[in-house]
């Protein structure tokens, strides 16, 4: 989706003259527009389930036969819960949906991680990077079963990061974005209280889609070579932050 931060990104390597493959799974490329950013991009298109093994395989396989060697850098900017969008509540979760949540947010991390290093598939000081966000640590009503997903994905980047970087000099860093006006984002029920209450609680305010692809191309360049396994936040201070002037204001109304 155009609004999405892996779209950003896609432009913003581009533009800094990066070469890459664009995935999605097969279902959501029937619906979306993934075409028209690789046609921009002059990037080829590879079909694949992230909790698929097999289709990962033939994601880097063909990744590396298109662009002529081994990968420099890999987002993973996967999310979504059956859950949250069927409206079920935290108390009444369905777990077989539950586990899906996990497999689909968190555990396809380690999957792309765990089929990199086993094809040899990226270089010396590659870096991988994962979205992430604050409800990993903190709860959030409505968020439900995502935030246990995110907090798995980014004990995934720790644990993987040590092994990729003792074995191959692999950076791993997840991102914890502010909430951002993308598909993913918005499909959580009470979004807009989410997004104005960050405004508000972060004195540079929300870090926007864009924002953030900038900071992902950073964390591919050699600029961020000694980074890993870390969660990074990109948030405008929302997570350093006990309250603000605006929030003072807004509340003494």
């Amino acid at each position: 989706m155009k609004n999405s931060i892996a779209w950003k990104t896609a432009l913003k390597i581009k533009e800094e003259g990066g070469q890459f493959t664009l995935t999605n799974a097969p279902i959501a490329m029937r619906l979306g527009t993934i075409n028209q950013l690789a046609k921009a991009c002059n990037a080829e298109v590879i079909p694949a389930d992230a909790t698929s093994e097999a289709d990962l395989t033939n994601l880097f396989t063909k990744s590396m036969e298109v662009l002529g060697g081994k990968l420099d850098f890999v987002l993973h900017s996967i999310g979504m819960s059956p859950n949250i969008r069927k409206g079920k509540a935290y108390g009444d979760m369905n777990y077989e949906w539950y586990l899906k949540t996990l497999d689909i947010s968190a555990l396809s991390f380690h999957k792309v991680l765990q089929t990199s290093e086993k094809l040899d598939a990226m270089n010396e000081w590659g870096s991988v990077v994962a979205l992430s966000y604050i409800a990993a640590q903190r709860a959030y009503p409505d968020y439900t079963d995502m935030a246990q997903a995110k907090a798995m994905l980014e004990s995934i980047a720790r644990s993987y990061g040590q092994r990729y970087g003792s074995l191959k000099k692999v950076r791993v860093n997840t991102i914890s974005q502010s909430p951002t006006k993308t598909t993913a984002g918005t499909g959580i029920a009470g979004f807009d209280v989410f997004f104005d209450f960050a405004q508000m609680m972060s004195p540079l305010g929300n870090a926007s889609a864009e924002d953030c692809a900038n900071y992902i191309a950073v964390m591919f360049s050699d600029y961020t070579r000694m980074v890993t396994m870390q969660n990074l936040m990109h948030d405008g201070g929302f997570s350093s932050s006990g309250i603000t002037y605006d929030l003072v204001e807004r509340l003494s109304k």
